[in-house]
């Protein structure tokens, strides 16, 4: 079933079942809220141990599942008709990096062929630029640009990339009615773990980043990545592939806004990576060995900001009608949120 033939039979609240994963995370927490509010018949898959924040006021039916967990996830799947799986492993810095490969490749297979089992007719994939190819230095990449994953730098890049190609080879091969988006760095409220991104935002709102390196990123709010994924489900095309991004912007005009919006003093000294590399190596043998918790400066964090990734949503633009707002409204939104959930005290 082509992606246009699936819009007509899926008019906003037609009642359909879709479960949907990683509800309690920053992406799947706004994609609730949309499907909440347009009606949907929800059931969210979720662990038994994860905070239960982004689901407040919604009340979707819930069932537990883990990714590892085969058995749980033909049950989260059963008399469902979609299913938008954004559930992932989102660290720059993990102690057992194979279980975060386990996790986000093989999860991602074991979730498909749930779906396929269950005669699931549409899916959603939620993948990431990370899994993309680098066209160069302040280069917009797209879709179509040339990846491989050897080129990948760190676990969590090279797992997205492995599992996205998991899920291309199931189209292709079996047929899978999945359609793919690929979130640039989502910024706003629900960011409760915080991702990566949003502790970069909670440190430089606190005025604690003094000095940023040559880096660039692409930021997008995430609710527009929740419209995106719904956009994708009515209009995306099997096997396809779409950006959901915004703004391309550097790392100093990041923070910059970020400081501005808090009322902090933005960074003014820039520092070589050459510099912030062995800083990484630091912190990161010393979470190792004391704290066991992520530490901020990660050595995957700086080798990534070594290569700009600038991304375009021109696909998802033309093809889905996609509209991503302004990156400073995600910044400010996002700034506003961990202010008011206390974060920044």
């Amino acid at each position: 079933m082509s992606g246009e033939e699936f819009c007509t039979n899926l008019p906003k609240g037609s009642g359909l079942k879709v479960l949907l994963t990683g509800a309690t995370g920053l992406v799947g927490g706004a994609i609730l809220r949309q499907l909440a509010a347009r009606g949907d018949d929800v059931r969210v898959m979720i662990r038994d141990t994860s905070p239960r924040n982004n689901l407040a006021d919604m009340d979707p039916e819930i069932v537990f599942g883990d990714l590892n967990d085969r058995g749980s996830l033909d049950t989260a799947c059963a008399g469902c008709e979609v299913l938008i799986h954004t559930a992932a492993d989102y660290r720059l810095w993990a102690p057992d990096k194979e279980e975060m490969i386990r996790t986000n490749v093989q999860g991602s297979r074991n979730m498909m062929e749930a779906a396929g089992a269950a005669g699931i007719s549409r899916i959603v994939y939620t993948s990431s630029v990370a899994a993309l190819g680098f066209a160069g230095p302040w280069i917009e990449a797209d879709e179509t640009t040339p990846s491989e994953v050897d080129s990948k730098v760190g676990a969590y890049k090279k797992s997205k990339f492995l599992a996205e190609a998991e899920v291309l080879k199931m189209n292709a091969e079996e047929g899978l009615p999945v359609v793919i988006v690929n979130p640039s760095a989502p910024l706003g409220p629900g960011d409760i773990k915080p991702t990566p991104t949003g502790r970069l935002v909670v440190e430089a709102a606190k005025g604690k980043i003094p000095a940023y390196v040559n880096a660039g990123l692409n930021i997008v709010h995430v609710d527009d990545v929740a419209t995106g994924h719904l956009l994708a489900l009515e209009k995306g095309e099997d096997g396809q592939k779409y950006i959901l991004g915004s703004e391309n912007l550097t790392l100093k005009e990041i923070l910059t806004m970020i400081t501005q919006t808090a009322g902090k003093r933005p960074p003014i000294f820039q520092v070589p990576h050459g510099v912030a590399l062995p800083v990484a190596y630091i912190s990161e043998l010393w979470a190792g060995l004391v704290t066991g918790k992520e530490p901020f400066t990660t050595v995957d964090g700086v080798k990534m900001s070594m290569k700009p990734m600038y991304f375009s949503s021109q696909k998802a633009i033309t093809k889905l009608g996609y509209a991503p707002r302004p990156a400073r409204d995600a910044i400010v939104d996002s700034v506003r949120w961990f202010a008011e959930n206390g974060y920044l005290s």
